[in-house]
């Protein structure tokens, strides 16, 4: 850096809001965060950042800010880092602020900490006004008063961070030239380390917590003082009455007397206490001496010692957790007395209750599940800390019907009310299952299941208790899985569309070369004198019966690699293999292939995308044909046979007496991208295996006892009844009129 500006401190606050300045929207360019390439994730380098974060934190929270500061910097690889807090008088943190202070920044703008931005107009509260992370360019344009700054910003990544569900500032990464941009991956590591930015707030408002209790904990001392002056009485009535245990003692460890409560804690008993076997200092376990020591010089300044938990040994070894408070009989004196709290019951409870409830958090947190019940009489309704969370709502805000329809999207809150389960609740209770979509405030969409069953609470009344599950991932990831498998498939019928070029020209060329010949013959005919009028009429008829057949050949190619939606119909396997193998005819007779095809009588149809299958076909047509392109010691002969298996599927096997594959890589063949051609990309048979598997089907592969392979599908068959597709097109497929057959 070449040289500084002024900090921003130094701009008065009424005078830092000039007029005419950019709008908003022109130097955003948050959309465009996540269409940018990101690299991959560095979990190692962060999750060492992140300790050495932490660390810094424990050792100081002033420390930590600006360490948190640093390893943004060195995470996002930016030019500049820092912590923009709300404040009043410019030093400490306050969300009511009405403007950011920098407490802490890395990087070129390091010699600008302590500067800030004004609340009502600046990049930090925009970020806070539309509670999201955003993405600047050149902010400058819209707030002149950054231009003193040096170096200039060229991007900066602004992240929310909140404190008890309130934003109290943001975090905020800067590149001052176009080296790089920020991408999703960054987004991501943001957010991540926003919430160590929260936890160094926490913990400054912690210390003046500890100081404002500190100032308390005198106070109570003092009355504690005040209160112990007639202790002695009270303590003989509560020694008396055995509600808790209560032990006379001195500083040297001796147990001058116990009433029947503490003896039974221990297991010790009087006997014992006269022999001098029981001491306090024998009963306390050697980890829990230490706050006994505490106990005592509190004692010896105040005369009194605070509740505190510690363990006892019992007479069997074994221990037992108490809760032990007391003072001493004088202010300067030796004695003491102490009442004594079994704990053991507590404990297990506090255990067993703090076991489930981590298992449950946890499992929802896993699982992205929450809960909540729904007393129907009184209309209670609590929510999981997890459903919260999916919602994004501040945990503990009060839930009611209304404001659960207001959350849920438009156009399901009308699916809800058809289903009437409010009313039907209220009329004695069913159970439910169904799912919505939810509307957030950024107008993003998640999709939920929820299933609610009804019975009776701890006092009759009916309550439901349900589980809402936030499947958004799932549904996006179906989605794309879909919208891929589509996209490949597409890809796979163009390549082979490509290859075929000679094939589909042949077939062409055919039947237009006799639309040429026939055309020609057909004016020599009407030139005749006189013209042969019946001569002319069949040569037009062998015209329309080629140009039938070109169009034909169009009709099939435009079925087979047009990109459309798929279509589930019935299919008959044999009629769709006569048509892959009307295209690849030309190829195979090139090839000098030998077909020899073995095509089931009444083949039962199945149930799929016609195109889809002619593509699964024609893969393996051709896999089989290049397969035997190198073979010249043997015949090249192609088997294709389909026959009806007896589980109820549909078979298909194409079988070559090529060179095969070895048995060692069989597992990689449908593989994406793994291919032994030399020119293949190795998309044919993974997408083959998917569409088969798409139709509930299998494809698989086997060697042939002699030279080459064989591959087969099999998929299930139509249900009975089912009208056949191909009978349906042949029923409605338009005749060729023949306007001469007159």
């Amino acid at each position: 850096m070449t040289g500084h500006g002024k900090s921003a401190n130094d701009f008065p606050l009424e005078a830092s809001i000039p007029t005419g300045t950019a709008p908003l929207e022109s130097i955003l360019c948050t959309e465009e965060l996540h269409r940018r390439p990101s690299g991959p994730p560095n979990y190692e380098k962060e999750n060492r950042a992140l300790v050495k974060l932490a660390s810094a934190l424990a050792d100081s929270p002033a420390t930590g800010l600006q360490m948190l500061a640093e390893t943004i910097l060195e995470i996002t690889q930016c030019d500049s880092a820092g912590l923009s807090l709300l404040t009043k008088d410019g030093k400490t943190p306050d969300v009511c602020g009405n403007r950011f202070y920098w407490p802490a920044i890395a990087g070129m703008w390091n010699p600008h900490v302590g500067g800030g931005t004004p609340r009502n107009f600046g990049p930090c509260g925009d970020v806070l006004d539309q509670n999201r992370t955003l993405l600047f360019r050149h902010f400058e344009r819209r707030y002149p008063y950054f231009e003193p700054i040096v170096p200039a910003v060229e991007e900066c990544l602004l992240v929310p961070f909140y404190v008890g569900g309130e934003a109290v500032g943001t975090i905020w990464a800067i590149m001052h030239s176009d080296r790089r941009k920020f991408d999703g991956e960054d987004d991501r590591v943001m957010a991540s380390l926003g919430k160590f930015a929260s936890s160094a707030y926490q913990a400054l408002m912690h210390i003046e917590d500890l100081k404002f209790q500190v100032s308390e904990r005198e106070k109570a001392e003092a009355e504690v003082r005040e209160l112990a002056r007639g202790l002695e009485a009270k303590v003989r009535r509560l020694v008396e009455a055995n509600v808790v245990g209560i032990v006379m003692w001195n500083l040297e460890g001796a147990i001058a007397g116990a009433n029947e409560a503490f003896f039974r804690m221990v297991q010790y008993d009087r006997e014992d206490l006269v022999s001098g076997r029981v001491r306090w200092t024998d009963l306390t376990p050697g980890e829990w001496r230490g706050h006994d020591e505490g106990a005592i010089a509190d004692l010896k300044a105040t005369g009194i010692f605070q509740p505190y938990e510690k363990e006892y040994f019992r007479k069997d070894g074994s221990r037992v957790p108490v809760l032990l408070g007391g003072a001493l009989l004088e202010r300067d004196g030796n004695e003491g007395v102490a009442f004594v709290l079994d704990l053991s019951e507590q404990k297990r409870a506090e255990r067993a209750l703090r076991r489930s409830e981590a298992f449950l958090a946890e499992g929802q947190h896993l699982g992205q599940i929450g809960s909540f019940s729904w007393r129907v009489a009184t209309d209670e309704i609590t929510w999981s800390a997890e459903l919260y969370r999916i919602h994004e709502l501040e945990i503990g805000v009060p839930v009611t019907l209304e404001r659960i329809r207001s959350r849920v999207h438009p156009e399901d809150v009308g699916l809800i009310e058809k289903m009437k389960m409010v009313d039907q609740a209220r009329e004695g209770g069913h159970d439910f299952e169904w799912q919505y979509r939810l509307l957030m405030p950024d107008h993003s969409i998640k999709y939920m299941h929820a299933v609610a069953h009804a019975a009776p609470d701890q006092d009759g009344q009916l309550e439901y208790i349900a589980s809402v599950q936030d499947v958004t991932a799932r549904r996006l990831a179906e989605e794309a899985r879909d919208k891929a498998r589509s996209e490949l498939t597409h890809v796979a019928r163009v390549m082979s569309l490509g290859t075929l070029t000679a094939s589909i020209a042949h077939e062409l060329n055919q039947p237009l070369s006799g639309i040429v010949t026939n055309a020609n013959t057909c004016i020599r005919m009407l030139a005749a004198d006189p013209p042969n009028v019946d001569g002319a009429r069949e040569t037009v008829r062998r015209t329309i019966r080629d140009g039938n057949r070109a169009s034909e050949v169009i009709t099939r190619l435009r079925a087979l690699f047009g990109k459309k939606e798929t279509t589930n119909e019935s299919v008959d396997l044999n009629d769709a293999t006569r048509e892959v193998l009307a295209l690849l005819s030309s190829e195979l007779q090139r090839n000098r292939v030998i077909l020899q095809q073995e095509l089931a009588d009444d083949l039962p149809t199945v149930t799929g995308d016609r195109v889809q299958l002619q593509q699964v076909i024609l893969n393996l047509l051709r896999n089989a044909s290049d397969s035997m392109s190198a073979v010249d010691d043997r015949p090249r002969q192609l088997l294709i046979r389909t026959e009806g298996d007896e589980d109820g599927h549909v078979r298909l096997t194409v079988q070559d007496a090529g060179v095969g594959f070895d048995p060692q890589v069989a597992d990689r063949l449908f593989e994406s991208f793994y291919t032994t051609k030399n020119d293949g990309m190795g998309i044919g048979l993974s997408v083959s295996r998917s569409i088969i598997e798409s139709h509930h089907g299998r494809l698989q592969a086997k060697l042939n006892n002699g030279p080459g392979a064989a591959f087969s599908f099999s998929i299930p068959r139509a249900p009975e009844g089912l009208a056949r597709a191909d009978d349906i097109r042949k029923v409605q497929a338009p005749a060729v009129t023949d306007t001469n057959a007159a």
